[in-house]
Parts: C-alpha cells; sequence; structure tokens
C-alpha cells in the first residue's frame, strides 16, 4: 500500500483552506480550488479557512467524475485504501467508518470481533459489518494506528513551522496556533520573523 500509483496522480495538496463544510473541504492552491471529500475527523483537524494546511489525498478516477478524498494523516488514508477493497464500502461508506473509529480504533473493533462498533458507522449494517470483520482480521495487525489528528501545515524549515511548534510547546491548541500563525504570515508576509510571529501570536493566542 501506500505510495504512487501512476502519473497524474494527486497525493497530496498544500494550500489554504478556503471552506469547510460537514463533509468536504476546498482547499485553494496557487488560484485553483480543489474540492475535497473527508471524515469528520479530518475535517476537524483542519485549521480554520483561511489558514495553511497540507492534505493527503486519494484520487478517484472514473468516466464521468475525478474525485479526491483528503485524510489529516497517513494511516487514515491507508486504512480508506483497504476498507475501500471490502465488497459494498464504497468511498462514502468508507469515510463514514472512519468518521465513526479512528485507525487505533477500527483494530482494536475487527481484533475483538466489535460487530456493534462498525455498525455505529452510517451506511454500515450488521452484514457488511460481519464481512469486514472476517476480511480484515488477519490484516488488521499490520496496519497503522496513527499519532492523533492534528492539522498538517507543508514541511518547512521556515520561521512559520518553528513558531507554531513553539507555541505548540507551550500548551496552546495546535489548531489554533496554526490559524493564528497563518493569520499573521497573512498580514506581515515575508517580513515576519520568528520572535515577532511568537510574540504575535501569543497576543492572537489571548484574545
Amino acid at each position: 500500500m501506500g505510495g504512487w500509483e501512476g502519473d497524474g496522480v494527486i497525493a497530496q495538496l498544500s494550500g489554504r483552506v478556503v471552506l469547510l463544510e460537514a463533509d468536504r473541504c476546498v482547499v485553494d492552491v496557487a488560484g485553483v480550488g480543489y474540492l475535497v471529500h473527508a471524515s469528520t475527523r479530518t475535517l476537524a483537524a483542519l485549521p480554520a479557512p483561511p489558514a495553511i494546511a497540507l492534505i493527503l489525498t486519494e484520487m478517484q478516477v472514473r468516466e464521468d467524475a475525478i474525485t479526491l478524498y483528503g485524510f489529516a494523516d497517513s494511516a487514515e488514508r491507508e486504512w480508506f485504501r483497504l476498507l475501500t477493497t471490502v465488497q459494498g464500502v464504497g468511498a462514502r461508506v468508507g469515510l463514514n467508518i472512519l468518521s465513526a473509529l479512528s485507525p487505533r480504533d477500527l483494530i482494536a473493533a475487527i481484533q475483538a470481533g466489535d460487530r456493534g462498533a462498525l455498525t455505529r458507522a452510517a451506511g454500515v449494517g450488521a452484514k457488511l459489518a460481519i464481512r469486514l470483520l472476517t476480511e480484515l482480521r488477519e490484516k488488521a495487525g499490520g496496519m497503522p494506528v496513527g499519532v492523533g489528528f492534528s492539522p498538517v501545515l507543508p514541511p518547512s524549515a521556515g520561521p512559520e513551522s518553528d513558531a507554531i511548534s513553539a507555541l505548540v510547546n507551550l500548551g496552546y491548541r495546535r489548531a489554533e496556533v496554526v490559524a493564528a500563525v497563518a493569520k499573521i504570515v497573512e498580514k506581515q508576509g515575508d517580513a515576519a520573523t520568528l520572535d515577532t510571529l511568537i510574540r504575535d501570536g501569543l497576543k492572537e493566542l489571548a484574545r
């Protein structure tokens, strides 16, 4: 699993979150707005618009549509890929399962044979839950559990990344920190230094 599956595959998006809805978001990358469907867990982890985020994606191409599905971390994407190999689990149901259960919870439910946990997801009835338990029991143990959901910014050695790390280490929630730093960067641009980002970030977070 993982890796590139062919030329033209969109594996991630890095840009400004311009819209957040119940089951999808729009990410502006160089002026192009990409509609990304995602679980409620991933959407809850994204920073508030217009902050910058990086979203891992899975692209599905059909005759009548090209659809992007987004994930806050690689563990959720790996689980989405595995879940959708099970008959009866399309992309929508896969996201519903990931909205109801984290990768860690999924592993626990499958290994324990907990049918009730799986049926909490919209679109998963008793028969489908049994199929999931049967087909994935041997595979679940080797799947990633993830590291928890948090907004993911593009990797950078710049002052924004350092400022975010510093503020998070001070005890602030990462989602709030990302939004605060993004707001300062938007105002100051390249003139924003690490000291400025931390100082003004503290002021923004104190509001």
